[in-house]
């Protein structure tokens, strides 16, 4: 990549965290905050506290996050450390400005959605959204964010896991604020829920993997097809039909679940009569797929063996 494609790239990365942030700070201003509704995160932690202190969210955003922000520094590298201070600098400025804007102002006594039930699900979808932009960039909000993205750094597991695990302890703190009750906290939760699962949609969707099992008679047509036409891997393993007593093969192959459709389409094209198990994989690691992330600084363990 050339330095000019380079500094293109990097602009984009910005632009796309600029409608990130935007889209996240809009999501909790009004349809979370507004509300009356406290979700998870730092952001979550932040309106705790201003329900019960009155302190402004965008004060204890910027507080809590410079705590945190040597962690970001330290185990995602400086890219990213740079990336999260714009973020989260921007997000601070919307959080202290959408609040004086009339639209957001009058969201207090005119909600834009009347049913209490919509405003968490809505805004946990659009939160979603905004998040989805500024992870796919590199970029991070910071607070759980910070977590998030280490923990998937070493270990496979995805963010929307991390958030729900946290945020089930965060959004259970409004009991703590006069007024509020067993309500308020419901709201909460379905607004992680929300959040977590289209997150993890956004985020991971396209990386869906399963498992194809298939039996037919023309295997040697079918696995000849993936492997030279559809670039796709194949291992034929010894089977024999117990009924008839006949030995073949069965074909097992992993692929992307956005490429089952084609899969299924060319061994049809072959064999209509074949019999294809489908079965979703948990998680793939090797050439093609994912990475196996175990924890384990392994240049690190390499230079302690020399």
């Amino acid at each position: 990549m050339s330095k000019k494609q380079s500094k293109f790239t990097l602009f984009l990365d910005y632009v796309w965290m600029t409608v990130g942030c935007v889209i996240f700070a809009i999501a909790w201003e009004a349809f979370l905050i507004s509300n009356h509704i406290a979700s998870g995160g730092l952001a979550g932690i932040c309106t705790v506290i201003n329900f019960s202190t009155g302190i402004p969210v965008s004060f204890s955003y910027i507080v809590l996050n410079v705590l945190l922000l040597g962690i970001g520094f330290l185990v995602l590298g400086k890219g990213f450390g740079f990336k999260t201070i714009y973020c989260i600098a921007l997000t601070t400025v919307l959080f202290d400005v959408l609040p004086r804007t009339p639209f957001i102002a009058n969201l207090e006594t005119n909600p834009l959605l009347d049913d209490k039930v919509l405003n968490p699900i809505i805004g946990g979808l659009i939160e979603a959204i905004g998040i989805s932009f500024i992870f796919k960039r590199g970029g991070s909000t910071g607070g759980t964010d910070v977590i998030a993205l280490i923990l998937n750094k070493f270990w496979p597991v995805s963010p929307g896991k991390v958030y729900m695990c946290l945020d089930v302890f965060i959004i259970a703190s409004v009991l703590l604020v006069p007024g509020m009750g067993i309500k308020d906290m419901v709201y909460g939760y379905i607004a992680m829920l929300s959040f977590t699962l289209f997150l993890d949609f956004l985020l991971l969707g396209s990386k869906a993997t399963v498992q194809v099992l298939v039996f037919s008679k023309k295997y040697k047509e079918i696995a000849d097809e993936m492997t030279i036409n559809l670039s796709r891997g194949v291992t034929a393993l010894q089977a024999v039909g117990w009924y008839s007593q006949q030995e073949s093969k069965v074909l097992l192959i992993m692929v992307r679940k956005t490429q089952l459709s084609m899969i299924t389409r060319a061994i049809k094209d072959i064999d209509p009569g074949a019999f294809v198990s489908v079965s979703s994989a948990s998680a793939v690691y090797g050439q093609g797929f994912d990475e196996m992330r175990t924890g384990i600084d392994r240049k690190k363990k390499q230079q302690e063996n020399k």
